[in-house]
């Protein structure tokens, strides 16, 4: 029979919360000192201690069997909310002399003590047996720390346990573990929320040193790794510094979210960054404060964690094969690049840019052996403005830019080790910077990084089959590095305020002079860096059937030359931004743009007349593989006008031809109000989502409805055509995709035509929109809505551009008001990035000529856009 407990559990949670909330209180603090999070920790450890004590001396267990503390809880250092692991010892022989009942019966007194209790029976022979299958139980086991009952139990276990450890095993699965865990969260510790404890440069990484040093003996500390020749006393300062402003990071969040959290989610950057002191005017300066302090230790983490795992795999494997020597300041050993002496970056600076292009050109070389990262880790100092201003280094970061193969790879480890920055000043200042606009997933050097690897893939045969056009005219470049360092200073002066692409090109500019770059090269960089939003902004905002858009970006690029370069870059750019934002579309977009562009350069832009005219030829060479009768094209041709052509190619010419040709109304009869609309779709011919035309007696809220449909259906709209054909018919065209891809795209087809048609031929009064739900991003981080209402150049239409946070039903929402001020849309650019739209409409309507109508449409608009 289980004895009554003598101890008031109720009392026993009381005192134990109030104590917590007591040191959470501290953690709190934003002036605390940043080493004193340990302190704390140790703080909670304890009180879980005492707590776990009172409670099995109230059991009756006293010192008949082990309680040992294991995991995270095993180290004495205990997060605000992670879970307190223990392990039951029991003596061999005696794992009958425990009632289950007596155990269960303490477990569930620990958690109505308030302690979020994870627990393990086992003899020490079980101990040994499920570490030798599991390194998880292995690793668990080793951070094991005695509470109360018996010591010399606990003594035993320790004993054996470490004698059965093999360090080499153990070394090569943690590792192991380690890179699959990177692997996890892409490799990368810049994620915009990154985990602080799991991701790559967090806390796991000094735990998994500290483990292998171990289970190898060399120690339990980092001052013991000092003494062990594994860490120079310099790192093991640095490794201190930076796992405390983890810890802190980590446990407040802990504190904040009142649960557990380990990750830096943006509903909570910004109360973590209120605890540092990081109030700015807005909340994204202060979560920007605290993410590149972040950024900043988890890169030092990194750097430092390679170094350590790099030493403790030559201790414990030591690389038989001798060196071989590359020249007198460098040997290749292992696969590695190794300095010939420790002091080489003191004593010869231009050796640490060298480094990085042997690492190019050495057939075989990998990586860099840890004497050669701890050396430039600790070289950093000489990194200063002699070493920037030194001839002999820009000689050498230009050879890195001009060979043939690595240039991606060095500059990654040129990133990785700090030097990229100490070399480049202005690329130190976007090291680890986020960026709040919604559609880039990377930090900002990240990003540039990304779109020199883009870039480079372009000039690569083994990737030609990703972008065959790209591939294409990358192999009739003749300077690749020229588009090398526009990529390196597109992005490059982000965040200093102003115009980041004017800013950027003055860098690029000193650049280019200080490395003696000819002028010809410089004027086209500064071009590159100066002008690379504007093709994307051309191709997906304006209207390139307009030869007057297209004869201005011919003037503003100037020549074939820089028409190719600025493509090559924009399609880098965007699909460096994220794998969400480019889509078939957008590419479709851009090549158009380019080769109109060509034509108008060379002289060939032809007159909208003979432009129209060709179309028609083409779409009449396709009709005439679709056996369509004689001349059946005429009756729709001559209802529609030149706009019509020169916004569609030839082959939706010939499909719309074919599809609604035998549907248009005999020429002078009146228009039928009820003749039911014609809705036909297609697989889109850029490879994505669907094409959907719609023919139906124009009607004032047409659009509107179509939106509707669409976005009731899941459906987002990429682009559409609106025209008005002289017979009084609608012909609009519509790009559209979405995340539900059936099994056979026909049924998406006819669904699309049987209930678009239903819901076009059933009229009735415009629904209310929805209340879209937004992403947690925007709600974190919400991009203020902006509208423009401008005349365009001929003063006839008017060109209406909207920038909000993206959300359900909005595109429908904006219809809905053009729809109620009796609005004609003419043309809809829809542009998604991330979750942010900037999305362009040509209007026109008699409403819009005056001021008071225009200022009632923004404010409707902008209601629209907030709601």
């Amino acid at each position: 029979m289980i004895e009554a407990p003598k101890i008031d559990v109720a009392m026993l949670r009381e005192a134990y919360r109030a104590n917590k909330l007591a040191l959470f209180d501290t953690l709190r603090l934003a002036r605390a000192p940043t080493r004193s999070v340990h302190t704390v920790l140790r703080q909670l450890s304890a009180l879980a201690d005492e707590t776990l004590t009172a409670l099995w001396d109230d059991a009756g267990f006293g010192a008949t069997f082990t309680l040992a503390a294991v995991g995270g809880f095993g180290r004495g250092e205990l997060f605000p909310y992670s879970d307190v692991d223990v392990l039951l010892l029991l003596p061999e022989g005696h794992a009958e002399a425990i009632e289950p009942a007596r155990v269960e019966a303490f477990i569930g007194q620990c958690w109505d003590a308030g302690l979020e209790i994870g627990s393990s029976v086992r003899t020490v022979d079980e101990c040994l047996g499920e570490a030798a299958k599991d390194v998880t139980v292995q690793t668990s086991l080793l951070e094991s720390r005695f509470i109360t009952g018996d010591k010399k139990l606990y003594a035993t276990f320790r004993k054996r346990f470490l004698a059965d450890i093999d360090p080499e095993a153990f070394f090569a699965a943690k590792s192991q573990e380690l890179r699959h865990r990177h692997q996890k969260f892409d490799n990368t510790p810049y994620a915009l929320e990154p985990n602080c404890k799991e991701s790559p440069g967090g806390l796991r990484d000094l735990q998994t040193i500290l483990w292998m040093t171990k289970a190898a003996g060399f120690g339990n500390r980092w001052d013991d790794l000092a003494k062990n020749g594994l860490a120079t006393p310099f790192e093991v300062q640095q490794i201190k510094r930076n796992e405390a402003l983890l810890s802190l990071i980590r446990a407040r969040l802990h504190v904040i979210a009142n649960r557990r959290e380990d990750r830096l989610v943006f509903d909570l950057q910004t109360a973590v960054a209120a605890t540092f002191g990081y109030v700015g005017e807005s909340q994204r300066k202060a979560s920007e404060a605290l993410m590149r302090r972040y950024y900043w230790a988890a890169k030092a983490v990194g750097q430092l964690n390679q170094i350590l795992l790099l030493n403790i795999a030559e201790r414990l494997q030591p690389v038989a094969e001798e060196p071989t020597k590359i020249n007198d300041r460098f040997y290749e050993r292992a696969g590695l690049i190794e300095i010939a002496s420790d002091d080489l970056y003191q004593r010869d600076p231009h050796a640490i840019l060298e480094t990085f292009l042997l690492y190019q050109k050495t057939i075989g070389v990998n990586g860099l052996s840890s004497r050669t990262l701890r050396a430039l880790y600790n070289a950093r100092r000489v990194m200063d403005s002699k070493f920037r201003n030194d001839r002999v280094n820009h000689v050498t970061f230009m050879r890195i830019l001009l060979e043939p193969r690595g240039i991606t790879h060095a500059f990654r480890l040129m990133n990785q080790t700090s030097v990229l920055g100490r070399y480049l000043r202005v690329f130190r200042s976007i090291v680890g910077q986020m960026q709040h606009d919604l559609f880039h997933v990377y930090t900002v050097d990240q990003h540039i990084l990304m779109v020199l690897r883009n870039m480079r893939r372009f000039f690569i045969a083994e990737h030609a089959h990703e972008y065959p056009f790209c591939s294409q005219l990358a192999a009739g470049w003749d300077k690749p590095w020229v588009l090398y360092v526009a990529a390196l200073f597109h992005d490059i002066a982000k965040g200093r305020g102003g115009d980041h692409s004017k800013l950027g090109a003055r860098d690029v500019q000193r650049f280019c002079r200080q490395h003696e770059i000819a002028r010809d090269d410089m004027k086209l960089v500064e071009f590159l860096v100066s002008e690379h939003l504007t093709m994307s902004t051309v191709a997906q905002k304006q209207d390139l059937s307009d030869p007057e858009v297209v004869a201005a970006f011919a003037k503003r690029v100037g020549s074939e030359r820089y028409l190719t370069a600025l493509y090559l870059l924009t399609v880098a750019d965007i699909r460096g931004t994220s794998p969400r934002v480019w889509n078939a579309w957008k590419g479709k977009l851009l090549e158009d743009l380019y080769r109109i562009t060509l034509r108008a350069l060379g002289g060939h832009m032809p007159d909208a007349g003979a432009e129209i005219e060709a179309r028609k030829h083409d779409a009449l060479v396709q009709l005439a593989l679709y056996a369509q009768p004689f001349e059946a094209h005429k009756a729709l041709w001559e209802t529609l006008d030149v706009g019509y052509f020169m916004r569609h190619d030839a082959s939706e010419i010939a499909w719309h031809t074919k599809q609604l040709s035998r549907h248009v109304p005999v020429k002078g009869m009146p228009i039928d109000a009820k003749a039911r609309a014609i809705v036909r779709a297609r697989t889109s011919p850029v490879g994505e989502g669907l094409q959907v035309v719609v023919y139906t007696p124009d009607q004032q809220d047409l659009f509107a409805r179509i939106c509707g449909y669409f976005d009731q259906s899941s459906f987002s709209i990429l682009d559409a055509k609106v025209h008005t054909a002289s017979n009084g018919y609608a012909l609009d065209t519509f790009q559209i995709v979405t995340a539900y891809v059936p099994e056979h795209y026909r049924d998406l087809i006819s669904m699309v035509e049987t209930g678009l048609a239903k819901t076009l031929d059933e009229a009735g009064p415009l629904p209310p929109p929805a209340k879209g739900r937004v992403s947690r991003r925007v709600r974190s981080f919400p991009i203020k809505p902006r509208i423009s209402l401008l005349p365009d150049d001929k003063a006839q239409r008017w060109v209406l551009n909207i920038s909000a946070s993206d959300r359900a039903g909005l595109l429908y929402s904006v219809a809905r008001v053009l729809a109620q001020h009796h609005l004609n849309l003419q043309l809809a650019k829809v542009t998604t990035l991330g979750e942010r739209v900037e999305d362009t409409f040509l209007i026109s309507g008699p409403e819009l000529q005056g001021q008071r109508a225009q200022l009632a449409i923004q404010t409707e608009l902008m209601d629209a856009l907030a709601a």
